[in-house]
């Protein structure tokens, strides 16, 4: 690496500690939300800065388009991207999502966000090798904007009305689009109703990430008994007597969605062969947890499962080579995925 070459600014240092002493940071350093930069965020979608956008909780304010340029800008955002942010607010704002929970649970949930439709190429998602990883400009600043919007539009402040234990990576913003041109499936946002060219944004309350690993299995019916027996995670095992429930998330390679095509298998099939398998016996948890879990969904209990149908399965083609898919549960004090069209003003 060479040092940069530009002209040191001698204010920069300064502002990050005014902006960092205003309280308005994730801990990293910000861009400047200055008047041009919000303006040409806002210009994006012809908001202008009063335009309402949705009620958030924790602070049950609304959160404005002037609100969330300037979070965007802080992230680093170009304002092509602005557009995706305000749909994603307008997502988590939605009751099913439970924001309130979320924001402000001891638990590690947070957001991830699933771009579909042209917009994704458009500006610069990527769905490919890495996609949740670092390396792509509008994957990194979208999550962070929306983190930056539940801190500071949200209210949700660590340690105060965020009171995670430990929180986790996504808490610093998670955004990628689904990797449809490799994927031998319908897309997500078209089963979940939308038409094939809409640009839609999904949100996902997630308590995390898992690898799952399978390079040796050939067959479909191997490759889902794998991925099941990673979801069987008693952590996770919130109080309807469900192992994470809501709509846990699947994100799988293109090799393993290949796979399951291969093997005859739709979207709607591999979910089931997958949910069929994912089955923890109560005998196994530890007796209190047992108890709980008994008390809260009866006999039902003693056979735990990870979503109360198949249908409740998220099932994403992401990434690029390789038999690295990757498991999300769902957080386990109440959530459903929400989606929303990505459109500017109206």
């Amino acid at each position: 690496m060479n040092i940069w070459q530009g002209r040191d600014d001698a204010g920069w240092d300064a502002l990050q500690a005014e902006l960092a002493a205003a309280y308005l940071g994730d801990g990293l350093p910000l861009v400047p939300p200055t008047a041009q930069r919000v303006e040409a965020m806002l210009a994006a979608g012809g908001w202008q800065h009063g335009d309402e956008i949705a009620l958030v909780a924790p602070s049950f304010e609304t959160a404005t388009a002037g609100d969330l340029a300037i979070c965007a800008v802080m992230a680093g955002c170009t304002p092509a991207c602005f557009p995706v942010l305000v749909a994603a607010i307008d997502a988590i704002a939605d009751p099913q999502f439970n924001l309130l929970g979320i924001a402000t649970t001891t638990g590690s949930a947070a957001p991830l966000m699933i771009v579909n439709g042209p917009i994704a190429a458009r500006i610069g998602l990527n769905s490919a090798g890495n996609s949740l990883g670092a390396g792509s400009r509008a994957n990194m600043t979208l999550g962070r904007a929306l983190t930056l919007a539940i801190l500071n539009v949200c209210g949700a402040k660590p340690g105060e009305t965020d009171m995670a234990t430990l929180g986790q990576p996504a808490k610093r913003g998670l955004c990628f689009a689904e990797n449809t041109a490799e994927s031998p499936w319908t897309p997500l946002h078209v089963e979940r109703g939308f038409a094939a060219e809409a640009d839609v944004v999904t949100v996902v309350g997630i308590a995390g990430t898992l690898e799952v690993n399978d390079s040796d299995s050939t067959t479909a019916a191997d490759m889902a008994q794998t991925f099941a027996q990673s979801m069987l995670i008693a952590g996770v095992a919130g109080s309807s007597g469900l192992i994470g429930g809501g709509e846990p998330l699947c994100l799988l390679p293109p090799e393993w969605a290949a796979a399951f095509a291969s093997d005859g298998l739709d979207k709607a099939a591999a979910k089931r062969t997958i949910w069929e398998r994912a089955v923890l016996d109560a005998d196994k948890l530890p007796p209190a947890l047992r108890k709980r879990r008994l008390a809260a969904a009866g006999e039902a209990a003693n056979l735990l499962r990870v979503a109360e149908r198949a249908e409740d399965l998220m099932i994403v083609v992401a990434g690029g080579v390789g038999r690295k898919a990757a498991y999300a549960p769902t957080w386990g004090g109440s959530t459903r995925a929400v989606s929303r069209e990505i459109r500017g003003r109206k």
